[in-house]
């Protein structure tokens, strides 16, 4: 395939044209003047590093037949919801296949999202506070709910997690922004919640998931603002995967009214808000894999996870 198309844009000079229409979103311009053969070349829109014809088509052609990002794969053949506030595709409903394996825990992980970057994040589903001594952040009598500052659990998923992790783990993981601005507990719209989680960012490579990535994972319509997941969680909990009925959990999400509360979900499927200093929860990470990666096996579902290489 590859000699067909060099055969015929060297014959023709309309192999960049041809690229065009196999990729579709990549544009090449190539121009000629007869009776002249000379070529006029202009990549500028294009994307591509070649500064001549033969080598936009050897490149065009690399992109042409290149895998895609495991995102895009995950997206194309899930097809995830999309989100209203972010460029994301979320996993929603009781049971999506959604499970991973990362840092050799089978099925141990599971994607909360995927970016219109191609880049992957991911929750453990299993329990790292299993002593009961971590809590949110230590400082003062009831912590503080400055993530940045930086929180003690900051500084343990960043240092001593991190670190336990395989190199092949740790090599997969990339820094991003995590929104961890306060919210207000009786936010009756899913929009106001993103938005105050989104006017601050932290960047880093391990955090937890945030209240509103717990209610953008609902199903449910009726179940995406504190309001309403509170007074319906009886209901709300059977739609959506992160709700688990043995556990209390931490989120990232700290309170706006207060500078030592941080939200929480309840093993009822509600939310509410804790004194940051409190050793007694769940601690589940949250990490973005790279665009890079790539599925090596797998379709998601708990008994044959995806793999990621």
């Amino acid at each position: 395939m590859k000699e067909k198309i060099k055969e015929f844009a060297k014959s023709y000079l309309v192999g960049l044209i041809l690229g065009i229409i196999a990729c579709g979103t990549i544009g090449v311009i190539a121009a000629t003047y007869f009776p002249s053969k000379d070529v006029t070349y202009d990549n500028t829109a294009s994307g591509l590093q070649s500064n001549n014809v033969q080598g936009a088509i050897d490149e065009l052609y690399g992109v042409c037949t290149a895998e895609p990002p495991a995102g895009d794969q995950i997206i194309e053949d899930n097809g995830l919801e999309k989100d209203l506030y972010e460029c994301r595709y979320f996993f929603t409903g009781a049971n999506p296949n959604n499970y991973v394996t990362f840092n050799g825990e089978t099925a141990g992980w599971r994607i909360i999202s995927v970016g219109c970057d191609g880049t992957i994040k991911i929750m453990k589903t299993a329990n790292i506070n299993t002593s009961y001594t971590l809590a949110w952040d230590t400082s003062g009598s009831y912590g503080n709910n400055n993530w940045a500052r930086p929180a003690s659990l900051n500084t343990y998923l960043n240092g001593t997690y991190l670190n336990s992790l395989s190199s092949e783990a740790q090599g997969q993981i990339v820094a991003s922004d995590f929104s961890i601005g306060a919210n207000e507990e009786d936010s009756n719209y899913l929009a106001d919640i993103v938005n105050y989680e989104n006017r601050t960012t932290w960047n880093g490579k391990i955090a937890l998931p945030t209240v509103s990535e717990y209610l953008r994972t609902n199903s449910n319509s009726n179940c995406k603002s504190f309001v309403s997941i509170n007074n319906n969680y009886g209901t709300c909990r059977r739609t959506t995967w992160m709700y688990d009925s043995n556990i209390n959990w931490w989120t990232l999400s700290p309170h706006s009214g207060y500078s030592y509360y941080v939200f929480i979900v309840l093993n009822n499927g509600g939310v509410t808000y804790i004194n940051a200093s409190r050793t007694n929860y769940v601690v589940r990470p949250a990490i973005t894999l790279s665009s890079e990666v790539q599925i090596t096996g797998g379709t998601g579902t708990e008994s044959n996870p995806y793999t990621f290489g």
